[in-house]
């Protein structure tokens, strides 16, 4: 009994890497090459295009090709002004652990409150005028409420997120943050409030991963974690993804679960092989947690510290890079009808679409780096989705629906897309 025990677990925490992620998805895309997935045909004729389509859009974004990281960071940047190192400028965060501390606090919790907004939704910013919408409006409105110290228990020091706030906080307060009302709906508003109250629990059950100088548990307890756990000043980027999947697994509304180990953004496609460890019938992404990893590795940089292997974090499972596969052509629906209904995160056919993402953005980024002459050192897979296959497929998107919406229709309670 006991070794059946622990070899579930095996099984449960082999589903809780990036390489699971990727291994599950090139094995889903043998299927669609093979012709035996249910919902999609794949036309890899189309990947050189793609690929170019894509550089395109890079030159035109970065000319010189020098590109940041895929990172919640680029959406603070407005009008070339980057409100959070003015922020930092304006607090006077000099202190690198302090300074990076709070940065972790804030994009651990930007990134929480970044699943899709809806098409509706605007954040009207009053530095610009502007009604700013989808994540770029996401990310300011969560900067300006964590400048408010709407995350903070103490007035005395708003620029932290910390858990006796975040388990008091609701609804209500997310809306005034967002400016959510009848002409502003915001898709998923109580889940992206529950999803910060269980951040707040998940923090007090695991005080020694979240607690800091001044005795406050904060997700910023992680950034010191990660220093303190680095061998010659060196982070592996995919410890940075196990450290989230670790501390912060519980706060995903309950999902699938082996041995008792919550499984957060894994789904089940009977069709799916085993994979190492990694059972049969599951498919991981951890979409949101990679997001966030992405979103984590500067602030440790910009404290001197070396953050390697940064393509063993995957592509991002989500609807602009799964929308540029379907808008190019290199993926095609089975059943045309399937463009006019709305899906859950759980149906076959968005797992398949979210798998053959992972994998088709590993294509593509190999064809990119042929492309440009460069290598995976010089332009990693974070580069080359910033540049890169996000932007291409909200591109696309603009060009072939007048509301720039994904090609497909997903259900979400906001803490998935």
């Amino acid at each position: 009994m006991k070794q059946g025990m622990e070899n579930d677990r095996a099984a449960a925490e082999a589903l809780l890497t990036p390489a699971a992620v990727r291994a599950s998805a090139h094995a889903m895309l043998g299927l669609a090459r093979a012709g035996q997935l249910f919902h999609f045909r794949l036309d890899e004729s189309k990947l050189d295009a793609c690929a170019a389509f894509v550089v395109e859009v890079m030159r035109a974004n970065y000319p010189t090709l020098d590109i940041p990281f895929h990172a919640r960071w680029r959406h603070f940047v407005v009008d070339g002004e980057d409100r959070w190192q003015t922020l930092a400028r304006s607090a006077n965060l000099t202190d690198a652990r302090e300074a990076g501390r709070a940065a972790y606090d804030l994009a651990i919790v930007s990134v929480l409150l970044d699943a899709g907004a809806g098409a509706d939704w605007r954040y009207h910013d009053d530095r610009t005028g502007r009604a700013i919408g989808r994540s770029e409006g996401l990310a300011l409105a969560s900067l300006a409420m964590f400048a408010a110290g709407a995350f903070s228990s103490d007035p005395g020091d708003p620029l932290r997120v910390d858990a006796d706030a975040l388990q008091r906080f609701d609804a209500a307060a997310l809306a005034r943050g967002f400016q959510v009302s009848d002409a502003n709906p915001l898709v998923g508003l109580e889940g992206r409030a529950a999803l910060l109250r269980r951040l707040g629990e998940a923090m007090r059950a695991a005080p020694d991963a979240f607690a800091t100088p001044g005795g406050a548990l904060r997700p910023g307890g992680l950034f010191d974690r990660l220093l303190d756990q680095a061998t010659d000043n060196a982070v592996p980027a995919p410890a940075i993804l196990s450290e989230i999947l670790l501390r912060l697994g519980p706060i995903w509304p309950s999902r699938l679960s082996i041995a008792d180990v919550a499984l957060g953004d894994t789904w089940l496609h009977p069709l799916s092989p085993a994979v190492g460890q990694a059972p049969a019938g599951y498919v991981p992404f951890h979409k949101l947690s990679q997001w966030l990893s992405y979103s984590l590795i500067e602030p440790l940089q910009w404290a001197g510290a070396r953050v390697t292997d940064i393509d063993g974090l995957t592509g991002l499972p989500e609807y602009r890079n799964g929308g540029l596969f379907l808008d190019a052509g290199v993926l095609a629906l089975k059943n045309p009808a399937d463009a006019g209904r709305s899906h859950t995160v759980d149906s076959t056919l968005v797992v398949e679409w979210r798998a053959l993402t992972v994998a088709l953005l590993d294509e593509t980024a190999a064809r990119i780096r042929a492309l440009l002459k460069r290598d995976a050192a010089s332009l990693p897979l974070a580069k080359v989705l910033e540049g890169g296959t996000w932007a291409a497929g909200r591109r696309l998107a603009r060009e072939k629906r007048a509301d720039a919406s994904p090609p497909l229709s997903i259900v979400s309670d906001g803490t998935v897309f």
